[in-house]
């Protein structure tokens, strides 16, 4: 240390409220473990945690949950696959991706459109997905098969019989399980987005709510960890356009 100059400090040392030296400036950033890591950064061991400097620079800080989707980015670099038949087009809006299907005049088949991630959630354990979507339109819905349709487990192109029974319609006055055990009539196409949650507990019961509402409920079901959004048919004029804002994995 000296008197008459300045003394560098090494890179970790706290300097200021939610700020660490780095690279011989301050920042705001996490020193864990030996190693500096940016806001926002997430714990490699634990994706509910992230470096929150606010919080702490020394720790990592707990999170509410783990993004799956940003509406408004490329869905493929968010590591999600696309499943579709024509006529079908996906496309961005400023925060939101859109997911549009429809019947050719005429046709026996309709557009297909899907958006499926892999590893969304650990089908050995309970969880709960949030997905944040505004319904501009929709058709009713056949029995395993809808045009706006959540599936908290997918198997490719189209779902099993067993993802198909326990998939989310939502139909425009109404959602409830695709297999028609149960329903609960609601406003879907107001023009509004609404949250959509899908909780599994340990006991395998699934309870859907909307707007933190519960409306919804079933025994037995069952993952595959992979999860799907969006127009799970090709039957004829069973279609739907919807906009899909964000779609999360809450954190214990």
């Amino acid at each position: 240390m000296s008197a008459t100059t300045w003394t560098q400090l090494t890179d970790g040392t706290s300097c200021g409220s939610g700020e660490v030296c780095s690279v011989g400036e301050c920042s705001p950033k996490c020193f864990i473990d030996g190693e500096l890591h940016a806001e926002d950064a997430v714990n490699p061991a634990n994706p509910c945690e992230v470096c929150a400097p606010s919080t702490s620079t020394t720790t990592w800080s707990a999170r509410a949950s783990v993004p799956l989707l940003v509406g408004g980015e490329d869905i493929a670099a968010q590591g999600w696959n696309v499943v579709s038949q024509t006529p079908s087009t996906l496309s961005y809006g400023e925060d939101y991706v859109r997911l549009e299907t429809s019947t050719n005049s005429g046709g026996r088949t309709s557009g297909q459109l899907l958006i499926a991630k892999a590893d969304a959630v650990d089908p050995t354990n309970p969880f709960k997905l949030q997905v944040t979507m505004l319904v501009e339109s929709v058709n009713r819905h056949n029995s395993l098969d809808s045009g706006a349709a959540i599936l908290g487990s997918f198997t490719p192109p189209a779902g099993n019989s067993t993802d198909r029974a326990q998939m989310i319609y939502l139909d425009s006055a109404a959602i409830g399980w695709a297999d028609d055990r149960q329903s609960a009539a609601f406003a879907v196409t107001d023009g509004a987005y609404h949250v959509y949650e899908l909780a599994v507990d340990a006991a395998k019961v699934a309870t859907v709510s909307v707007d933190g509402v519960a409306m919804l409920t079933r025994n037995n079901f069952t993952a595959t960890g992979t999860i799907a959004i969006g127009d799970q048919t090709n039957d004829p004029n069973v279609d739907g356009v919807v906009r899909i804002k964000s779609v999360a994995r809450l954190c214990p």
